[in-house]
């Protein structure tokens, strides 16, 4: 029976992983899901393929109260209100292109300090905008596959930040479902596309040390995409019927 063995999100994208045991999944993702980023003196976002650091900061987003407190890896605590509230920032940094409002607040000089260099938070527009598409999925199967071209004898999930990650399913069984509906707790999805990788995949999710060759490896079984060059791992869904998923819930291909 395949079911959601976990799923995870972060408040400000990049940040470290949380995991609930469910979310509300609406017509653009899950609304606490990477709503806010970080962007440098030049209003462009931090990539988290290129600022490692970006991991290893907790993020923890009261959604009612618009409180967001952040946790820096040395332990500094800053917490404030999360609502948009200063000057507009339109970032095209990487493949996505996201229109927000800097978030003024403690964090600023605490993530500043951090980096050695300014920094600000910014809070986007509208839900979804931070990502590709609003959900994306992989199976254990995929990662046990995985796991064996890399030698080990299991792989963490968390390096490769999926909203969804599948339990009972064959190696790629995900790749199959491209352009079926796809029924997940309440929700209805529709699959289509293959997620292209980056560098963050190599990284450790607990220590952001590069320890795994992941993309050799995936180009090594799987070759990349012809258009681009692209190495690819999980797939990518549209939400057709929003709805409640949980952990535990049945994933069914309709």
């Amino acid at each position: 029976m395949r079911t959601v063995a976990r799923i995870s999100v972060a408040p400000v994208k990049g940040f470290r992983l949380l995991h609930p045991e469910s979310v509300e999944l609406g017509p653009h993702g899950v609304a606490e899901n990477r709503r806010f980023f970080v962007v440098g003196a030049d209003g462009q976002r931090l990539r988290s393929s290129t600022t490692a650091w970006l991991s290893l900061v907790a993020a923890d987003w009261d959604t009612h109260d618009e409180l967001l407190r952040i946790t820096l890896p040395d332990g500094t605590a800053v917490e404030g209100d999360a609502r948009g509230n200063g000057e507009a920032v339109h970032t095209t940094s990487g493949a996505l292109e996201i229109a927000g409002r800097v978030v003024h607040g403690p964090w600023e000089q605490a993530l500043s300090d951090y980096a050695g260099v300014p920094l600000r938070l910014a809070r986007s527009d509208r839900v979804g905008v931070g990502l590709t598409a609003p959900v994306t999925l992989v199976s254990d199967g995929s990662l046990r596959r995985l796991a064996a071209e890399a030698g080990v004898d299991e792989l963490d999930a968390r390096r490769f930040r999926m909203l969804f990650e599948l339990a009972g399913c064959r190696e790629h069984e995900e790749d199959e479902w491209d352009g079926r509906l796809l029924r997940i707790g309440e929700a209805v999805l529709l699959v289509g596309g293959q997620v292209d990788r980056c560098a963050v995949t190599t990284r450790d999710p607990d220590t952001s040390e590069r320890d795994l060759d992941t993309l050799r490896l995936l180009k090594g079984y799987r070759g990349q995409r012809e258009s681009d060059g692209a190495v690819l791992f999980g797939v990518y869904a549209q939400v057709v019927e929003p709805g409640l998923v949980r952990v535990g819930d049945a994933i069914e291909p309709l």
